[in-house]
């Protein structure tokens, strides 16, 4: 499936980003802005994210075929791929298994592990939230605040909302979303022997836990090539909370 692509820069080497769960291509729009003085950079919307069409399914499977399809699309590759959190394992799976498409991959604050399922009371707050007399973002806000204890998280997941002529929406697909949260949280099983021997970064925060020491191993295992770098101070949106410091690691190994 072709996905949504937003563009940025007119010359240089083509740069993809792929934003996280629950987020969309305008999560990167800053980054983009900032790139785009070197680079082409183009900003996905995945699956069931964003203005992207709605299915029932996404597997990561699905996702790196999606990536795959909307690449070879713009007929710019192959790129520097770059993904956040859910979009760093499709990142990580598109190189795996389209390699000709990736130049480089950077993966920022993931890994290709399987972690605790988390994020469901998230999806079912969203969904399950009354819109029908919503005229304001606080008001939904206030119905997510007892599942989403952070006033950052609930901005971030209240961008998703659309508040128009027609009344209050979401702009993702919840209920895909919420049942394919299991596999999102994991990893595909049967990668065995797969590797992607390009140029790979992995870039995580100091203050963030998903790029573990314990991780590196199996990370080695699928990209040979890895460098590691530590964003200090950043949590698990990197990119969002030091953006500065996430440029200052993330140019230097574009081409």
């Amino acid at each position: 499936m072709k996905l949504p692509v937003t563009s940025y820069g007119e010359t240089g080497t083509p740069v993809v980003v792929m934003h996280g769960l629950f987020g969309s291509g305008r999560n990167w729009m800053t980054a983009a802005r900032r790139l785009s003085s070197a680079h082409r950079v183009f900003a996905l919307d995945l699956r069931n994210h964003g203005s992207s069409p709605h299915t029932d399914t996404m597997s990561y499977p699905e996702m790196a075929d999606d990536v795959r399809e909307t690449i070879e699309s713009l007929g710019v590759g192959p790129v520097a791929l770059v993904g956040h959190s859910m979009g760093g394992k499709t990142a990580m799976l598109t190189a795996l298994r389209y390699p000709s498409v990736v130049e480089r991959l950077i993966v920022v604050d993931a890994a290709p592990v399987a972690y605790p399922p988390a994020f469901v009371e998230y999806a079912r707050a969203m969904r399950t939230a009354d819109l029908s007399s919503v005229q304001r973002r606080s008001d939904v806000d206030a119905q997510l605040a007892d599942a989403v204890q952070s006033p950052g998280t609930r901005a971030f997941l209240l961008q998703n909302l659309i508040l128009d002529d027609a009344g209050a929406r979401w702009r993702p697909n919840l209920p895909a979303i919420e049942a394919a949260l299991p596999s999102i949280s994991g990893w595909p099983p049967d990668l065995e022997g797969l590797t992607y021997d390009g140029p790979t970064l992995f870039i995580y925060g100091g203050k963030s836990d998903y790029v573990q020491q314990d991780h590196r191993a199996t990370i080695a295992s699928y990209f040979p090539q890895v460098q590691y770098a530590e964003v200090p101070g950043a949590g698990h949106w990197v990119h969002a909370e030091r953006l500065d410091d996430f440029l200052a690691v993330l140019t230097p190994f574009l081409p």
